[in-house]
């Protein structure tokens, strides 16, 4: 019995550590009201607009980082080194329903308000008028140069 036990427990503390992980994929929970943008610090509190990036550091497990709008996360993730990496993620609020959704592969809107007025939603479904990543990338550059809004701080 003495020697059945000693088999056991190690498989369930392997068990146990590997189900309590980080997955190493995906968006993660957000604390609202609780957890600031790595951009600009602000509380994260729009369930409709937030986004997240996780990345995988060569070596060490991924590391999420959270934004308030999907501007800062564009933003900040072009002083990345490794932004174009296949093992980056980027994650946005759909506006509708608040649910996670990949911003690579999502549609924006025009016209939203957002915490920091880039003005985009994010939907899984394009909707007339919509555009893709690519174009929502192009129009938080512009909306960035136009209004330069963290510069003046």
């Amino acid at each position: 019995m003495k020697n059945s036990l000693c088999l056991i427990w190690p498989l369930v503390l392997l068990l146990l550590v590997a189900c309590s992980g980080d997955p190493g994929t995906g968006p993660i929970n957000v604390e609202w009201e609780h957890d600031h943008c790595k951009r600009c610090n602000m509380i994260l509190s729009d369930k409709f607009h937030a986004a997240q990036v996780r990345y995988k550091p060569a070596n060490a497990p991924s590391e999420v980082h959270m934004f308030d709008d999907i501007g800062c996360a564009v933003i900040w993730l072009e002083g990345q080194a490794w932004k174009d990496a296949l093992s980056t993620e980027i994650w946005v609020n759909d506006y509708k329903t608040g649910s996670w959704i990949d911003a690579r592969k999502a549609s924006y809107v025009l016209g939203q308000q957002t915490p920091m007025q880039y003005g985009l939603g994010a939907h899984l479904e394009a909707v007339e008028g919509s555009i893709n990543f690519q174009a929502a990338r192009e129009q938080i550059f512009k909306v960035e140069n136009y209004f330069n809004q963290h510069g003046a701080r």
